[in-house]
């Protein structure tokens, strides 16, 4: 199983350049962008629409995370194994569609997108509910991040249903930065925002805040009416020259998925500080006036390619940028009524390579484009066709296919038995893999390499005939990852600790994590009674290597109730071979209670 970060259908949401953008000097009134403004905020979205989406949930590691309930449009499935969750015919909007992923131990999920024809592609990465610090009721305290993100409480605080609440509070947070690649991944939403008028934009973010409290009986708390507390979010350095002297603030509402505009903030140094008066996420953004554009990619003969990157720049907004789907379309919001710069390349795949580059717009309304991308000697336009099967040779019916080229992977769902991927590759590069999985028997296929036929390969049927209930996986210094299905052993002993073991077919351990039996993040380290033992290969042969005193960081999430219910853990840090050389770890388990 490869843990490549998955290419997903993303809006052009992601803000990292502003090139040359000052509010307070700028060209745009950005209170008085729009004079059409509709009775409700919904009517924006368009009508209601069937579209089919599939997408991936991974921790702050990259790492999948299963058994997130996904909801879309009243409608739940939940994550599988490897973090996939698959979802058809859900109804959303034709400008707007909301996905919300769930999981104890973590913050709500979210990611909002255009509904494109054809399958919609989603990855969200949860962050861990993990307090970092606990105050007390009737008391007025400050609560920091190391880099200086703050969060002032006066102490008074009320339940879900507004009554008073008394007693000590858990509080999690967490500073999202417009320059961690990581971002669009975690944030809620997209960057679509309701301004205090009514009005729809499109937002560019200089710093996001998630604030949640907890009470001592985990219920959630927010500020007492009446209450207000100071956040202050942190500008990162190659920002300041573009941050102007105050900036709207918007929190998200987790129910509708958009954010709203509410109150401002000011710049005092290279921190926004400005006053909330409940909590979500909050964000410090600049807004402007979009539309909708929907990108179509084809090659000369017509034939749709799939997850090439889309870059489009504006010279006041800066670039935004997603990737096609299995149509070769790709929806999203841009700045209305601009001469845009369109570039489409195959980073992921072939280095920084430009197919195309020219410019398009402006566009004052939604709009569809088409473009034709010329023969290039570098990259192959490629058909992969072949069909899934479960162990008896019947033809499956839910299920999906993870497609891999040059470490970068992909996956797609399966139609009537059948699947096909349209996509370019590196002429350098002859190979690929594919790894077929069977949702309805949770059953899977060993990862296969193929070479390409150009330009159509047929693979023929993949039989899906290796369970795929529990596991174990993890990779040294990032490279190729060891994954362990068999003879996993999982036992809850008398002093309230969860073993962990793996044999081979000798019977002697090959992975061992002795962990406290509650959820919760542990640290190895020679004062404590964790042990954390691993192993790899080394010139051919298993090195065991005990982790209890170096620094790996161990996440336990989830602890199920007993006997036949899961616990699921990640695992990330440092160690020493055996030759004195250090190494990184990192991995995760979803492992069966035995007894």
């Amino acid at each position: 199983m490869k843990s490549t970060k998955f290419i997903s259908t993303l809006l052009f949401v992601l803000l990292i350049i502003l090139n040359g953008c000052q509010l307070d000097d700028g060209p745009y009134d950005y209170n008085n962008q729009q004079e059409n403004i509709p009775d409700t905020f919904s009517d924006y979205f368009g009508n209601e629409i069937n579209r089919d989406f599939i997408g991936n949930v991974v921790d702050k590691y990259n790492q999948p995370l299963s058994g997130v309930a996904i909801t879309i449009g009243g409608e739940t499935v939940q994550t599988d194994i490897n973090g996939i969750f698959i979802l058809e015919d859900a109804i959303v909007n034709e400008r707007f569609g909301y996905v919300k992923a769930t999981k104890a131990g973590y913050l709500d999920g979210s990611r909002s997108i255009v509904p494109a024809e054809g399958t919609n592609k989603v990855e969200i990465m949860l962050l861990e509910a993990n307090p970092i610090a606990t105050i007390n009721s009737g008391s007025a305290e400050t609560v920091s991040l190391t880099n200086g993100s703050s969060v002032s409480f006066d102490g008074n605080f009320v339940k879900e249903d507004g009554s008073l609440y008394d007693g000590s509070v858990d509080v999690i947070m967490h500073h999202l930065d417009p320059t961690d690649d990581d971002m669009e991944m975690q944030m809620p939403g997209m960057l679509y925002a309701q301004n205090e008028d009514g009005a729809e934009r499109m937002l560019q973010t200089l710093g996001m805040l998630a604030v949640e409290l907890r009470g001592s009986g985990g219920e959630d708390l927010n500020l007492a009416e009446g209450s207000t507390s100071e956040i202050k979010i942190p500008v990162d350095a190659s920002l300041m020259s573009m941050a102007p002297a105050t900036i709207p603030l918007w929190y998200f509402d987790e129910i509708n998925g958009f954010w709203k505009e509410e109150g401002q903030a000011i710049l005092q140094g290279n921190f926004y500080v400005g006053i909330v008066s409940h909590f979500s996420f909050w964000n410090c953004d600049i807004p402007a006036e979009a539309i909708t554009l929907c990108v179509i990619v084809t090659d000369a003969e017509n034939n749709p390619i799939n997850y090439l990157t889309i870059n489009i720049t504006s010279s006041v907004f800066g670039t935004r940028n997603g990737f096609t789907n299995e149509r070769g379309v790709v929806c999203g919001l841009v700045p209305s009524n601009e001469t845009l710069i369109l570039e489409i390349y195959q980073t992921e795949v072939c280095g920084d390579l430009s197919l195309i580059s020219e410019n398009i717009g402006p566009f004052s309304s939604d709009d569809t484009i088409s473009i034709v991308i010329p023969d290039n000697g570098n990259i192959s336009t490629e058909t992969i066709v072949g069909t899934i099967n479960n162990c008896e040779n019947e033809s499956i019916e839910n299920g999906y296919v993870i497609y891999t080229h040059n470490d970068n992977s992909t996956y797609q769902l399966v139609s009537d038995g059948n699947f096909e991927f349209n996509v370019s590759r590196c002429t350098t590069v002859d190979t690929f893999s594919l790894r077929a999985i069977n949702l309805d028997a949770s059953e899977t296929t060993n990862t296969t390499e193929y070479e390409f036929d150009t330009p159509i390969t047929n693979v023929g049927a993949l039989n899906t005939c290796i369970s795929q209930e529990e596991y174990i996986i993890y990779s040294i210094d990032s490279t190729t990852e060891v994954f362990f299905e068999d003879n996993i052993d999982v036992d809850l002993n008398e002093n309230n600790f969860t073993i962990i073991r793996l044999f081979d077919n000798s019977t002697t351990s090959k992975f061992l994590a002795d962990l406290p039996s509650q959820t919760g993040n542990y640290v190895t380290s020679s004062t404590n009674t964790m042990i954390f033992n691993f192993a790899y290969l080394q010139d051919g042969y298993l090195q065991y290597i005990t982790a209890s005193t170096y620094g790996i960081s161990i996440d336990v999430t989830y602890i199920g109730s007993g006997i036949g219910d899961f616990i699921d853990i990640g695992f990330n840090g440092t160690f020493l071979d055996p030759q004195g050389l250090s190494h990184t770890i990192q991995g995760n388990a979803h492992v069966r209670i035995d007894e």
